[in-house]
């Protein structure tokens, strides 16, 4: 029952932070919260890689994971911050790119590591940086245009999905360190 409660939530959060730029990425509303009452909130979430799974629309992305070798990484207790390309992001790249990537462990992994960012970093912060370092060990260029936050050369399209262990905005394309 409570892992039917943890995916219901976690498609609740995910359409919310869709839809709205709402204050409390928890909950959708515009109100804050105390400590207390988000804790209760960000109990029944579910960890970034739960809630990319429930989503349904990060699936090359937890293949990609699993195949880096960093799945037990991303469920640890972070917390992170992941721009996270949407299965259409990654079918964007050129033909038989991602099926090369899968063969490659570390060049993977340094994709993937360039995705996060150490601690929880929200979009109401995002938004005041210019760049900020990944897990990969390399910078991202963050800028806002026209009101649309760019991450490097992606889109984000959906910000604030609160999970157990960190926090994942929704890019549009796959982003890439420098070689």
């Amino acid at each position: 029952m409570r892992y039917v409660l943890t995916i219901a939530m976690s498609f609740f959060v995910l359409a919310i932070a869709s839809t709205s730029q709402a204050h409390c990425g928890a909950c959708g509303s515009d109100k804050s919260h105390d400590k207390g009452s988000m804790s209760e909130v960000k109990a029944d979430l579910a960890s970034i890689l739960e809630t990319a799974q429930a989503a349904g629309k990060f699936n090359t992305l937890l293949t990609a994971v699993e195949a880096a070798g960093l799945t037990e990484a991303l469920s640890g207790e972070g917390p992170f911050t992941i721009f996270a390309p949407t299965d259409e992001a990654f079918a964007a790249l050129p033909e038989g790119t991602v099926q090369d990537l899968l063969k490659d462990k570390e060049k993977l992994s340094s994709i993937l590591t360039y995705h996060v960012l150490s601690g929880e970093v929200k979009a109401e912060n995002v938004v005041k940086l210019e760049n900020a370092e990944t897990l990969n060990g390399q910078s991202v260029s963050i800028k806002v245009v026209e009101k649309k936050v760019m991450i490097d050369n992606a889109l984000v399209t959906a910000t604030d999905i609160i999970c157990t262990n960190g926090v994942i905005h929704v890019i549009d394309s796959v982003i890439l360190p420098k070689a």
